[in-house]
């Protein structure tokens, strides 16, 4: 059976705007695409020692059977969320199947009828989806504008306000002050929170993310960690108090109405947590590779070309989606894997080319991919 025509209609029309989406094919080109910073995703320790631990406990069990308020609450799950609010230095954690869900979760479930969500205008549509859902009143600020949301903030005294952001952000790989946004939150007696999808594995002497390396956590009210990107694995989870554990085992549907993640799932999730201890020159690794980039792409004179950024997410704006697709595929021609990132998914004229650092990219191919990049663009 065809699809209505008014979905095909919308196809078309990504057709001729040059941004239908489709699958990519696997391929063997140099990274420079993924999330998988420091390489967990392919680490052959996780992956064997994710499986002795459940065969070391026993635990031959393929999926976890049901929801967890079910049946799907299998013993790792306490040993994980327990072990993940010790490393965080957290009350409490719960896992979540992914980030989307997780954030779908939270926004959805906390922020009540008469209270206020502000929330960057660059958050992550998982963070938005969940706003949309909510029943409170929203509204975008700036980007790491703290005069705009300064602004709204004023506008809604006596009122529940709940500030959201990112550490780093998906598209752009900037981050706000978060000093300055932690006094602000202060300030007025606002609930921040933070979503550090993109900083766990990466900041912080043991990859613990953003907040905890500028000693900011205790003075969040919650921080979703994702572990699908630097953890190389899958899932998330929230943390914070135990009562705010306790209200999203009530109220978070995205929780509560789906099957659990299974044990091999949970004990990879573990065992990736356990790994950063022992990965301290694999973080610094990619540290001086985030630095070399950098130091290039401003030897190089294309630094007016991209977004400022010190993290693993190095953007270089392409207007046009024709024409960043283009310089996509002719870097790919030479063996290096970057995407283009098309408009609908940033705004139009923000179309950009997304690098992607790794701790296991060599100094040559970083050199490489910027010395190509300047002579398709120059």
């Amino acid at each position: 059976m065809k699809l209505p025509e008014n979905l095909i209609q919308k196809l078309e029309n990504r057709k001729q705007n040059n941004s239908l989406r489709q699958l990519p094919s696997f391929n063997n080109l140099v990274d420079f695409s993924s999330n998988d910073y420091i390489g967990f995703s392919k680490s052959e320790a996780v992956f064997k020692q994710a499986h002795h631990y459940l065969i070391e406990n026993d635990i031959i069990q393929n999926g976890a059977t049901g929801s967890r308020l079910i049946s799907g609450n299998h013993s790792l799950y306490q040993i994980a969320e327990t072990f993940i609010a010790q490393f965080h230095d957290v009350e409490s954690a719960l896992i979540f199947n992914s980030g989307y869900d997780a954030n779908v979760g939270f926004f959805s479930a906390l922020p009540q009828r008469n209270d206020v969500i502000l929330y960057d205008e660059l958050s992550h549509a998982s963070i938005r989806d969940g706003i949309v859902m909510s029943n409170a009143k929203s509204y975008k600020f700036n980007h790491n504008d703290f005069e705009d949301l300064e602004r709204l903030i004023i506008k809604f005294p006596n009122t529940t306000i709940y500030i959201v952001t990112e550490t780093v952000f998906s598209m752009d790989g900037d981050s706000p002050n978060l000093e300055e946004l932690v006094a602000l939150s202060e300030k007025y007696n606002c609930y921040l929170v933070v979503d550090e999808a993109h900083t766990l594995g990466v900041f912080g002497e043991k990859g613990e993310g953003l907040t905890q390396y500028f000693e900011l956590h205790n003075r969040i009210f919650a921080r979703i960690m994702t572990f699908g990107k630097g953890l190389g694995c899958h899932g998330a989870a929230v943390l914070g108090s135990t009562e705010l554990k306790e209200y999203l085992v009530n109220f978070a549907r995205s929780f509560i109405y789906t099957t659990g993640l299974s044990p091999h799932s949970v004990s990879t999730i573990l065992t990736a947590y356990h790994q950063l201890d022992l990965e301290a020159e694999t973080i610094e690794k990619l540290r001086q590779n985030i630095v070399l980039f950098n130091q290039q792409k401003n030897l190089l004179g294309l630094k007016p070309m991209f977004v400022r950024s010190k993290s693993a997410i190095q953007s270089a704006i392409i207007p046009g989606n024709e024409n960043v697709k283009r310089l996509a595929q002719q870097l790919q021609d030479k063996g290096f894997d970057v995407k283009a990132i098309l408009s609908p998914t940033v705004p139009e004229g923000q179309e950009r080319l997304r690098f992607c650092i790794h701790s296991y990219n060599s100094q040559d191919e970083i050199n490489q991919i910027l010395e190509l990049l300047r002579d398709f663009v120059f």
